[in-house]
């Protein structure tokens, strides 16, 4: 045997054996560990785990974190380069630190690689939904999430209110125009107005307030983007964009529905919109879609039977647009290969159609194309239209690493001004666009 056929055996021998022993160690992966927030679409996912392990045998843990310490846990995982979970779901608003910390692996591959049939997993979500679950930087075309639990801003009204025949008579003498579910931001203000009767316990409406994290800038963001305002330009710029006349005009326009709301209402989220409108309160409510379930269950909702939902109107240019929420689900950037692995082997069988139309029926609130479009999930619940039309115009706030320094300074000037009368709209925006200029300078987005 010549030496460089004995040197081309063993070289053969290590590949097999190296080879092998890849094979076996993705073989011996039976766990795969997923973190997110407690509530309930982490325990829809739970089911949906379930269904993994009967198909492959390899268990799936949901691991969930109450949603006042999630981030923490999650950061100090990060900052460790732990590997307890395998996958997160994560808020849109932690891409900016996960890619640039080199938290998150990168699924750009992943994601836009066609299968088979031709078709990339990318392909098969709702555009705005890839961009601002998975894409960092905006635009770039690179990506590190799955969009996993869509959800937005939508509203729930009183249909027994808005369809009584003497309410609809009484709007119609008053505003000149036929009461109905509005279709601009002057007519869902002029139906607040409406139904604001204070010694009747009823009031017109219920809007995010809260000061805590990012309630009042989420609800204030419906009005800024369908006003045709925006929190920077495409250069990063606040000064002039934060502080424009629109932004100016959709902030007055939010004080004043503020104005039309309960009493006690001032420091209000999720839970506090759910309990005015169950408690007979207000006769519309926002909220993200994912706790309107809540108000279809006659044994919580009194008004079930007469409570419908609609999207967000339009701003004075005719532009639509809903504050987004919701999450997409990413892969630890510090386990093995073979966890990589087995994690994306998951995301891509739970990326297939099927198994979003059950993600769906669990209740859980899915990004594909078709099982949004199906007739099945349009009369699931009689929310779910409003939800598939939502999701067709979501948009966010700030994703780069010092989203939260930004953030303090909108929910800081948007809660003293609505909420606390602070000022002027103009010098709520001016203030804010200030100080917002500052930390973007100083953390090298814009020069001096």
């Amino acid at each position: 045997m010549s030496k460089k056929l004995s040197i081309g055996l063993l070289l053969i021998a290590v590949i097999a054996v190296l080879s092998g022993s890849v094979v076996v160690q993705a073989q011996e992966i039976t766990e795969l560990n997923i973190w997110w927030a407690e509530w309930d679409p982490a325990n829809y996912l739970q089911q949906i785990g379930n269904d993994y392990e009967a198909a492959t045998g390899i268990r799936v843990n949901v691991v969930q974190e109450p949603w006042g310490s999630y981030y923490n846990r999650v950061a100090t995982e990060w900052a460790a380069q732990g590997t307890a979970f395998d996958m997160v779901v994560g808020d849109s608003q932690w891409l900016g630190q996960a890619v640039t910390e080199g938290h998150y692996m990168d699924l750009t591959e992943f994601l836009t690689t066609p299968d088979d049939s031709g078709v990339a997993i990318a392909d098969t979500v709702t555009p705005a939904t890839l961009t601002y679950y998975g894409e960092y930087p905006t635009g770039s075309g690179s990506y590190y999430a799955y969009p996993t639990e869509g959800d937005a801003n939508g509203w729930a009204y009183r249909r027994d209110l808005f369809e009584n025949p003497d309410e609809m008579a009484a709007f119609e003498a008053a505003y000149g125009y036929p009461l109905a579910v509005p279709t601009t931001w002057d007519q869902l203000r002029d139906i607040a107005e409406f139904f604001t009767r204070p010694d009747d316990g009823l009031y017109g409406i219920g809007v995010y307030t809260q000061i805590d994290y990012d309630a009042i800038t989420m609800g204030f963001e419906n009005v800024l983007f369908s006003f045709g305002a925006d929190w920077k330009d495409a250069d990063n710029n606040v000064l002039g964009v934060v502080n424009s006349p629109e932004a100016v005009a959709a902030l007055e326009l939010y004080r004043e529905l503020y104005s039309f709301a309960p009493p006690g209402s001032n420091n209000a989220f999720f839970a506090e919109m759910n309990d005015l409108f169950i408690n007979g309160q207000a006769a519309m409510i926002m909220n993200y879609f994912a706790f309107f379930p809540a108000l279809d269950n006659p044994s919580i909702n009194q008004f079930r039977d007469s409570t419908g939902y609609f999207a967000m109107p339009a701003g004075p240019g005719g532009e639509r647009f809903a504050a987004l929420g919701g999450q997409g689900i990413s892969v630890n950037n510090y386990i093995d290969d073979a966890r990589k692995q087995a994690s994306l082997d998951f995301i891509s069988w739970f990326a297939q159609e099927e198994t979003q139309a059950r993600w769906a029926a669990l209740g859980g609130y899915t990004c594909n194309i078709n099982v949004l479009q199906s007739e099945e999930f349009l009369n699931q619940t009689p929310y779910n239209a409003a939800f598939a039309e939502t999701m067709t115009f979501v948009k966010d706030f700030w994703n780069i690493p010092e989203f939260g320094s930004l953030l303090e300074v909108a929910q800081r000037y948007l809660h003293g001004y609505i909420v606390g009368g602070e000022g002027t709209a103009q010098e709520a925006m001016d203030n804010m666009a200030a100080e917002m200029d500052e930390i973007l300078v100083e953390a090298g987005y814009l020069s001096e």
